[in-house]
């Protein structure tokens, strides 16, 4: 897989994976989603307030959200292979990972294949979609040797 990852860090907060975390989450992630052409995927790290603004914009929902995908609509015409954007709330990931009693890195790496999968066509929308697509990611993250995300959550 040849995965061209621009990764784009709005704002300044410790604890963000590297690009090679990020590199590695996100081949899994379309590996496992059977994307096997060349990809060029957009990886977004921000605050709240970006991240408010573009889940009221796009999806209607008012506050800040973990994770949004984007994908890319091109022109037929232009020969890209650019699957999209997810854009990525790092504060409210580290708060959930606490809340939720996973390890900070695992969240990362679950938001980050749930992006690229939602990227690919899958969804949650309904019980049979959600099944489909956390089986799906509760694999990809035990190949890369996490937890089952849906495991064991521990709510506060």
């Amino acid at each position: 897989m040849n995965l061209e990852l621009d990764v784009q860090i709005a704002l300044d907060s410790p604890g963000l994976p590297d690009d090679r975390q990020l590199h590695r989450w996100a081949t899994a992630a379309l590996a496992g989603g059977c994307r096997e052409q060349a990809t060029e995927l957009v990886i977004r790290m921000v605050n709240e307030v970006e991240s408010e603004a573009l889940n009221t914009t796009y999806r209607h929902k008012q506050g800040p959200t973990n994770v949004l995908s984007f994908p890319a609509q091109m022109p037929a015409d232009i020969p890209v292979n650019l699957l999209g954007d997810i854009v990525i709330c790092a504060p409210l990931v580290m708060q959930e990972a606490v809340t939720q009693g996973k390890p900070p890195e695992a969240h990362w790496a679950h938001l980050v294949v749930h992006g690229v999968l939602h990227l690919l066509g899958y969804d949650h929308g309904n019980d049979s979609q959600a099944r489909d697509m956390e089986e799906l990611e509760t694999r990809i993250l035990a190949d890369l040797g996490y937890p089952d995300p849906y495991g064991d959550v521990i709510e506060s």
